[in-house]
C-alpha cells in the first residue's frame, strides 16, 4: 500500500480552488504532500478514494467510541430522528433525556446546557465563570487546548503573555494566564499574585491535545484546594475524555475530583456536532434565561445529535463497551512498551483507557527494569519518571518533525492511520478487535526496527 500513489492529489488540487488551504480544519492539511481523502468507513477501518484500507486510530479525533459502523439500535434511532424532521428550534424530550443521563452518571453535574462544539462549550464555561465570580482572569495549562476562540488562543506565561493567533486582541491575553501542567509551584505562585482576580482554572484532566500527559499524583487536588481557598471555579475540559476515560463517570470520576463546571463534546454526540457545559445548579442557573450570562444557539440541543448521543451512551452502558476498549488500549500500550524497550528506549508510551500515543522523547533511562508497563502513569518510582513528559513543553521538545515526516507516512503506507502529528491523541474504538491491535503492533515494530538499521 503506497500512500503517495493516490487520487488524493487530484481531490486536494480541486479542493485548493474552493476551500481555504484545501481543508476545513488546519490539522487536516498536515500530511505531506497531500491529505488522504476518505471514501467511507467500515468498523475500525477507513477506506480512501483509491480503495486502500487503513486501521483507523484517528476515530474522528475522539467522537467515534463505537467505530464507523453504528450499531443497529443507534442507526435506527438516528434514522427515526431524521425522519421526524431535521430540527425545530423548540424543545424536545430527547434533550432532557440526554441531560438526565449525563447528570445520573457524572457526580459533579446538576444542570446542563447543550451547544454545538467543544469550542462553544469552553467559551460558554469561561463566560459563565466570569459572570458568576465577577472576575476576569482565567488560568489555563500550557499545551492544553480549549478551542479556537480568543480567551484561550494565548501563549506565554504569567509574566509574558501574548496572543497565540493573529486577530486576538492583546486585551484577551492580559486576562488569560498560561501555566505549565503538573507544576504545583507555578500554580501556587499565580494564585499568590492574582488569586483575587482569578475567575477559574480551566484544565483538561489529562493533556489530550499535546501528546497525552497524565497528571502527577496530587496535582488535581492542589487545583481544587487553591480554587476553594480563593473563591475561583475549577473547570474540567472533558471534551476529549468525557465518556471515554473513566467510563460513564468520565475522567473526573477516574481521578476522584469534582470540578465546579465541566465541558463535554465528541462522544456525547455519537459522531454528530455537539458540545455541552454542565455543573452545579447554583452556577449553571446564572446562564440565560434564569440568569444574566448570555448563551444561545439555533442548533443547541439538535434533535438528531441528541438522539445519536443518548443511544450511543445507552449502548455503551448496556454492552460493556468501556471494558472492551480499555482492555484493547492496555494491550496496545503494553505491546508498544515491549517494542520501545527493544528498539527505541528513548521514546515514551503514553495514554490511559482507550487513548494511546508513542511520544518521540529524546533521552533513554539507564535501566528498563520497573517501568510502567502499559503507558506512562507518572509513577515517581519508575526509572523513566524524570524523563517522561510532565508538561506540554516537554512533548514539544521531542522529535516532532521525525514523527510527522518519517514515522507517520511509514505507518500510513503500511495501513495504519494515525493523527498527522505528535500532539493529537489516538483512540481505540468498540469496533477494534485483538487482531487489529496485534497487526498494528507488528507495523510499529517493523517501522521502529527499520529506523535503527
Amino acid at each position: 500500500m503506497q500512500y503517495h500513489d493516490s487520487t488524493s492529489y487530484e481531490h486536494y488540487d480541486r479542493a485548493l480552488e474552493s476551500l481555504v488551504g484545501g481543508v476545513n480544519s488546519p490539522v487536516r492539511a498536515a500530511p505531506q504532500p497531500t491529505p488522504t481523502f476518505v471514501d467511507h468507513g467500515e468498523g475500525a477501518e477507513i477506506i480512501d478514494t483509491d480503495g486502500n484500507r487503513y486501521t483507523d486510530y484517528v476515530m474522528g479525533y475522539g467522537p467515534l467510541l463505537l467505530g464507523h459502523d453504528l450499531p443497529d439500535s443507534v442507526r435506527e434511532t438516528v434514522s427515526r430522528a431524521v425522519d421526524d424532521g431535521p430540527m425545530y428550534g423548540v424543545p424536545t424530550d430527547v434533550e432532557v433525556e440526554l441531560a438526565e443521563f449525563v447528570i445520573d452518571h457524572v457526580e459533579s453535574v446538576e444542570r446542563l446546557r447543550f451547544v454545538n462544539s467543544g469550542t462553544e462549550a469552553t467559551a460558554a464555561a469561561a463566560r459563565l465563570a466570569r459572570g458568576y465570580t465577577g472576575r476576569d482572569k482565567i488560568v489555563v495549562m500550557q499545551g492544553g487546548y480549549h478551542g479556537g476562540h480568543e480567551s484561550f488562543l494565548v501563549d506565554g506565561d504569567v509574566d509574558d503573555r501574548k496572543p497565540g493567533s493573529a486577530g486576538v486582541p492583546d486585551a484577551f491575553a492580559a486576562e488569560t494566564i498560561p501555566v505549565p501542567f503538573n507544576n504545583e509551584d507555578a500554580i501556587r505562585d499565580v494564585f499568590d499574585r492574582h488569586g483575587s482576580d482569578i475567575a477559574a482554572v480551566l484544565t483538561e484532566p489529562l493533556l489530550g491535545n499535546c501528546g497525552i500527559v497524565l497528571p502527577i499524583e496530587g496535582y488535581h487536588e492542589t487545583l481544587r484546594e487553591l480554587c476553594d481557598e480563593h473563591g475561583s471555579l475549577l473547570i474540567f475540559d472533558e471534551v476529549i475524555t468525557g465518556f471515554r476515560i473513566g467510563g460513564l463517570e468520565c475522567a473526573q470520576g477516574k481521578y476522584g475530583i469534582e470540578p465546579d463546571l465541566t465541558t463535554f463534546a465528541k462522544v456525547i454526540g455519537g459522531g454528530f456536532p455537539v458540545g455541552a457545559v454542565g455543573g452545579r445548579a447554583e452556577i449553571m442557573q446564572k446562564l440565560t434565561p434564569t440568569g444574566e450570562v448570555f448563551e444561545s444557539g439555533t442548533f443547541n440541543g439538535h434533535p438528531v445529535t441528541m438522539a445519536a448521543g443518548l443511544e450511543t451512551l445507552r449502548f455503551a452502558k448496556a454492552n460493556n463497551v468501556y471494558a472492551h476498549v480499555d482492555d484493547l488500549g492496555e494491550r496496545l500500550r503494553s505491546g508498544l512498551q515491549d517494542i520501545v524497550e527493544d528498539h527505541a528506549p528513548e521514546y515514551t508510551v503514553a495514554g490511559t483507557g482507550s487513548m494511546f500515543k508513542l511520544l518521540f522523547t529524546r533521552e533513554a533511562p539507564e535501566t528498563m527494569d520497573g517501568h510502567c508497563r502499559a503507558g506512562c502513569k507518572q509513577r515517581p518510582d519508575c526509572p523513566r519518571y524524570d524523563l517522561c513528559p510532565k508538561t506540554g513543553a516537554d512533548v514539544r521538545a521531542g522529535e516532532t518533525d521525525r514523527w510527522k515526516r518519517i514515522f507517520w507516512p511509514a505507518m500510513a503506507d503500511r495501513g495504519v492511520l494515525l493523527p498527522p502529528n505528535q500532539f493529537e491523541s489516538q483512540f481505540v474504538s468498540y469496533a477494534h478487535i485483538e487482531d487489529d491491535i496485534d497487526q498494528t503492533l507488528e507495523v510499529y515494530q517493523e517501522v521502529l526496527t527499520k529506523r535503527n538499521r
